[in-house]
């Protein structure tokens, strides 16, 4: 039967039928609050297992231009692109002991890029550099971080092993007063906040994980004294060790072939499959590196993101999966022109191919009819690996399907699912980061802008900006950051693209003695609705969706709402800025002079 055939054989109302009834299975009445943070009793989840904990030092006092709380990308690229606009006077806040963000925390075996490299890492053709594999790993990615900050001088302008903790805006001066977990007190005339998008590690509220008596971390803390060894793999210390691991999201198509490699027994706990389609990694051409002309990758990053958008461009200079599945799916690509049938039928097409690849490479079949995921395909990150669905192979590697319930319990000697306990020797939480929620509560800053008004208010029934950057009443700070903001899965694309314009934005105020910029309560509130306007569709698809993190665990209030994505797309995202300041007159800004 040829691949056409087999199409028009789907049976639509079926396939939908089966995505609601697998999202009833995982809908819980307490939504995100099923998930608890790092602190309290399990705080020692959140040490940093890289930094140096007897690190201390003296508190600062100082005055500066511009303070950047965080050192991952997002605070790297506003660091580049402010010293390339002439500002000198910088001070860069960061957790961690070193720079790299995600890139620092997320040592786990396996870590790598989901999205091309050439068009992930950073100022490539600043630095002059060009990565050895299409996806790059983890320590390739940390080694260009490091690189980056030693190329624009950011060392010595960094406070490490340091948080931010109270941001207040003094109208006398000017100035916003930042005060630190030590002790430090930054007064600054612009404050960049570039806390990341996955920066907060949660953890599940499964019953008795306090009490579990063997090793236990969380994938972005990765414990290799006890694993042995490092992100390559080779981990000795584990091959006497029953390992389990909860999760299966994309931290876990990465890790779980490594612990499978190195455990004696590895146990994955699922609740909900992800998809898993072909990553095709392959190392760099040098002589396709020789070729490339100037402003290559900016060029790169556009082309994809214009694919991303559904824009068929007439080359796709990315090729890899997501151009392949953005660039043939009508749900994107002309779907103003097509039926809901249509769209559905397009949108089971691609997800039927996915589990195709299951029954394809998983030997066992109950275990590859619980790894095939029943949503539809745009409710979840995608996921690409080519080792993973291989694991289940292993004699030593077991699948727990929890049916779509989750973990039932934890008890000091493993994991009971279904009434069963599973003992284990390590259990390790693949559970990931805390996206998109409350910024407030996702940063652990507060902040206080005119007239002493928090943040936390101004924002208590939804994030209220322009652009997903600056919000009124809070002069002279930018956020980075994907709520309200025109998105691609290639965040670097609107990083780069943010920092430039706060860049441009802070050099034009000093430039003429602007004391205070914010916008204007009317371009806040048009912004707002824009975001609004869009909503009740995004809704209704959410509603369709799976349980997870991209849709707050199914619920539904004005705060998610206002919490979602600019509706145009990255595209018109990224034109509008680079239109309003070529224009020149900051429209919609309430200047102070």
């Amino acid at each position: 039967m040829q691949e056409d055939d087999r199409n028009r054989d789907i049976d639509i109302a079926a396939i939908q039928q089966r995505y609601a009834e697998e999202r009833r299975k995982r809908l819980r009445a307490e939504g995100a609050g099923q998930y608890q943070k790092m602190t309290g009793v399990f705080a020692d989840f959140d040490k940093d297992p890289h930094g140096d904990p007897d690190f201390t030092r003296a508190p600062v006092t100082e005055d500066v231009d511009v303070l950047i709380f965080g050192g991952g990308f997002g605070g790297m690229l506003a660091a580049g692109h402010l010293r390339e606009a002439g500002i000198e006077s910088l001070r860069i806040v960061e957790k961690g002991a070193d720079f790299g963000g995600t890139w620092y925390w997320n040592r786990y075996p396996g870590a790598a890029s989901d999205v091309e490299s050439y068009i992930y890492l950073p100022m490539l053709e600043e630095l002059g550099y060009v990565p050895s594999e299409k996806y790059a790993k983890g320590p390739e990615i940390f080694a260009h971080c490091q690189k980056f900050a030693r190329h624009f001088g950011l060392y010595e302008r960094a406070l490490f092993q340091t948080l931010v903790k109270e941001l207040r805006w003094d109208e006398t001066r000017s100035r916003w007063i930042i005060r630190t977990s030590r002790d430090d007190e930054i007064a600054a005339r612009f404050v960049v906040s570039a806390t990341g998008l996955m920066s907060s590690p949660k953890l599940p509220g499964i019953p008795g994980i306090e009490s579990f008596a063997g090793k236990s971390f969380h994938t972005s803390r990765w414990d290799y004294s006890y694993t042995g060894g490092d992100p390559r793999g080779d981990m000795t210390g584990l091959k006497d060790k029953v390992v389990g691991i909860i999760g299966t999201g994309s931290t876990s198509l990465q890790c779980v072939p490594h612990l499978g490699n190195s455990a004696k027994h590895l146990y994955v706990f699922q609740r909900t499959p992800s998809t898993v389609s072909v990553r095709a990694n392959r190392p760099t051409d040098p002589e396709w590196a020789k070729s490339l002309k100037p402003g290559w990758q900016r060029e790169r990053m556009r082309n994809f993101t214009y694919w991303a958008a559904g824009i068929p461009q007439d080359v796709d200079l990315v090729d890899d999966g997501w151009t392949e599945l953005f660039g043939s799916n009508v749900a994107l690509n002309g779907a103003k022109d097509k039926t809901p049938e249509e769209i559905a039928r397009q949108d089971a097409v691609h997800m039927e191919k996915i589990r195709g690849r299951v029954d394809a490479v998983v030997q066992d079949k109950a275990t590859a009819e619980a790894l095939k995921p029943w949503y539809n395909l745009f409710c979840k990150r995608f996921g690409f690996h080519d080792e993973f669905l291989d694991t289940f192979n292993r004699p030593n590697v077991a699948l727990v399907d929890t049916a779509g319930k989750g973990v039932e319990r934890i008890t000091p000697a493993g994991v009971v699912v279904a009434g069963k306990e599973y003992p284990v020797d390590c259990l390790i939480f693949a559970t990931g980061f805390d996206f998109m929620t409350k910024y407030t509560e996702e940063s652990g800053v507060e902040m206080f802008g005119r007239d002493g008004r928090s943040l936390a208010d101004h924002w208590a029934k939804g994030t209220r900006t322009i652009w997903g950057m600056q919000t009124a009443g809070f002069p002279n700070f930018f956020l980075m950051s994907q709520v309200q903001a025109g998105v691609t899965p290639n965040y670097m694309h609107t990083a780069d693209v943010q920092t430039k314009h706060i860049a441009y934005i802070i050099a034009r105020c000093m430039k003429d003695g602007v004391k205070a910029i914010e916008p204007t309560e009317e371009m806040e509130q048009g912004w707002v609705d824009t975001i609004l306007a869009a909503a009740p569709a995004r809704l209704a698809f959410i509603e369709s969706c799976t349980p997870s993190y991209g849709n707050f665990e199914g619920q539904r209030d004005k705060a998610v709402m206002l919490n979602g994505v600019y509706s145009g797309g990255p595209t018109v995202y990224l034109k509008f800025l680079e239109d309003w300041r070529a224009e020149g007159s900051m429209t919609g800004m309430q200047l102070t002079r």
